[in-house]
Order: structure tokens, then C-alpha cells, then sequence
């Protein structure tokens, strides 16, 4: 298993529930412990709307200084992997991932991405993530993956990632 003797926490953040899927299937096959990154304010159907230059989402992808609240906090110090997912949008992480990684000490973490999206890869979001992550993190990885992977398919990257 590629976890050996180290504790996984898989991390997530989905707004329609795609990146869940993700997140939970890659929790079971790494037998690691999950936590859902959950705004505090959460988003409608209206916010998420891309087309709509007024709407939340692409006023908050506009705006690099845009981090918004989450509801609630986790203690990281019991873990060595920290798997963070969550979904591609306008070529980038969603703001709150921002806020979540700004929000917590990584050093000497092992620290994997996996996204969700339509279309679009990760394209500078690791190097954007690694920016305003503690300099101490260690980044192995992101990838793009189907919410329909499963779990042999995950387990094989993570097996690769994390060697």
C-alpha cells in the first residue's frame, strides 16, 4: 500500500457534488480519514453559473485577492499525506482551496491534487497552490481524474505518486 506507516487525510471541496464522488472513492482506496471543505456561505445554483459575469464564482475567479470563509477546521498535525480535490474552474482552483491552504501549516506534508473538470486540466494551479502554501509542503503530484474513477484506478496513481 503506499501510505506505509503514515496517516492519509483526503480533503475536499465540491459544488455539485462530482468532486465528492471523487474524494470519497479515493478515501476508501487509500483507507485514509476525509474531510469535506465546506464555505461558510455555500453556493447556489446561481453562483456557480460561469456564463454570468456578475455571479459568485466568477467574480471570486477574477479577483486574486478573493478568499472565501470556510465553516469549519481540522487538525492536520496527525497527518503526513494530505490529498486535496476539488474541481478545475476558469483554469484554476476555486478560491476556497486558496483559502484552505492558506489556512494551515503543511510543513514537511506530502501534499497531492486531484481535480474534477469539464474540460480543462490543472494548468498552473499547482505552481499557483504551491505560492501560498507553507514552504515547507511537499508537492507530489495533481492530476485530473473522472468522478466515475475507480478505486484501482486511484490507488494505481497514488501508488506512483507517493513511492
Amino acid at each position: 500500500m503506499a501510505q506505509v506507516n503514515a496517516k492519509t487525510l483526503v480533503t475536499y471541496f465540491s459544488a455539485t457534488g462530482n468532486t465528492e464522488r471523487l474524494a470519497k472513492t479515493a478515501a476508501a482506496s487509500l483507507e485514509a480519514d476525509i474531510f469535506e471543505i465546506v464555505p461558510a456561505q455555500k453556493y447556489t445554483t446561481a453562483d456557480l453559473d460561469w456564463r454570468n459575469k456578475k455571479s459568485r464564482s466568477t467574480i471570486e475567479c477574477n479577483d486574486p485577492s478573493a478568499r472565501p470563509a470556510i465553516a469549519e477546521k481540522i487538525d492536520l498535525s496527525g497527518y503526513d499525506t494530505v490529498v486535496v480535490a476539488f474541481p478545475i474552474w476558469w483554469y484554476n482552483a476555486p478560491k476556497i482551496i486558496y483559502t484552505f491552504m492558506e489556512s494551515y501549516d503543511f510543513t514537511d506534508k506530502k501534499v497531492v491534487l486531484l481535480c474534477t473538470s469539464g474540460g480543462s486540466g490543472l494548468g498552473r494551479t499547482t505552481d499557483d497552490l504551491k505560492k501560498v502554501t507553507t514552504s515547507g509542503a511537499r508537492f507530489l503530484g495533481g492530476k485530473k481524474i473522472s468522478p466515475e474513477a475507480g478505486a484501482d484506478e486511484i490507488k494505481k496513481y497514488f501508488d506512483t505518486v507517493l513511492k
